[in-house]
């Protein structure tokens, strides 16, 4: 690991990093080229201590979790991200639509939802970003590790995932997660983690075999769905969906309509924010 470019490279990103360019306040008293180090740390979800060291340099060797979140902190475009990989003493993390890396565009949208029921997700259901009305609305969706990451994979493995939706609404919602997950498939190839989704689901679920073996076509891209939350009852929200040229991800919003019932009803989720106790209730 090369620390003093690394750190070099870490304190030039911070900045040119301006506080718009991260959705915060620039405040009156800002005498800081760019960023501080503690809005770097927060937006990075790690301590401020941590990252203080890493620039000095005389912090630890960053795993490359760190590294994907310093990256996703720094707003750092696809070669950024290898470079500081390389700094780091790792190799250039593959390119793909799976990688979690978060496009920089995409990133500043998203900072400007906030206060919307917002997310980024990957082609496969992988949510890699969720705003406070978002967990509310669906859960907290990071907790999730190795295939389950993948709502396409819980859909069909866990049956819990399937009571955000009403039960006469499930039997489209699994053909809609099908036929997202073999036009995955059709473009990455079976030897892509598409391709490791579908073997496992192939072996686990008749119902997503009998329904592959279909070949579903995607009807409506982002079609209105009904949500069941176990606090303020049925949603009927629109769904928006902004898709990023490079890497397929999708940043995806839902809305209800002014003066209806759920625009109330998600009013009232706002306030009240993501309780993990009701969801737990109803899982």
């Amino acid at each position: 690991m090369d620390r003093a470019r690394f750190a070099e490279f870490l304190r030039t990103r911070r900045e040119a990093l301006q506080p718009e360019d991260a959705g915060l306040p620039r405040g009156q008293r800002r005498r800081t080229r760019g960023l501080r180090r503690e809005e770097v740390a927060v937006l990075s979800d790690m301590s401020i201590d941590y990252y203080t060291r890493l620039e000095q340099p005389r912090g630890p060797h960053p795993s490359e979790q760190m590294l994907s979140a310093l990256a996703r902190g720094l707003r750092l475009s696809l070669e950024e991200r290898g470079h500081l990989f390389q700094l780091a003493g790792y190799a250039t993390p593959r390119r793909s639509a799976d990688s979690g890396h978060v496009n920089p565009g995409m990133l500043r949208i998203f900072d400007g939802l906030r206060d919307a029921a917002a997310q980024v997700v990957s082609p496969l259901g992988e949510t890699l970003l969720q705003t406070r009305l978002s967990v509310a609305l669906i859960g907290d969706e990071s907790v999730h590790t190795g295939l389950a990451r993948s709502l396409h994979h819980r859909w069909f493995t866990e049956p819990a995932t399937r009571l955000i939706h009403p039960e006469q609404d499930r039997a489209e919602q699994s053909r809609v997660i099908v036929a997202d997950l073999l036009g995955s498939y059709t473009r990455d190839g079976p030897g892509s983690r598409a391709g490791a989704i579908v073997d496992a689901l192939l072996a686990a679920s008749p119902e997503f075999a009998e329904l592959w073996h279909e070949h579903p076509v995607p009807g409506p891209y982002c079609a209105a769905k009904r949500f069941v939350h176990p606090q303020v009852g049925v949603l009927e929200l629109n769904c928006q969906r902004l898709i990023d040229p490079d890497q397929s991800q999708q940043l995806v919003v839902y809305t209800a309509t002014p003066g209806s019932s759920s625009h109330a009803r998600l009013e009232l989720l706002s306030v009240l924010g993501p309780v993990t106790d009701s969801w737990a209730a109803q899982s």
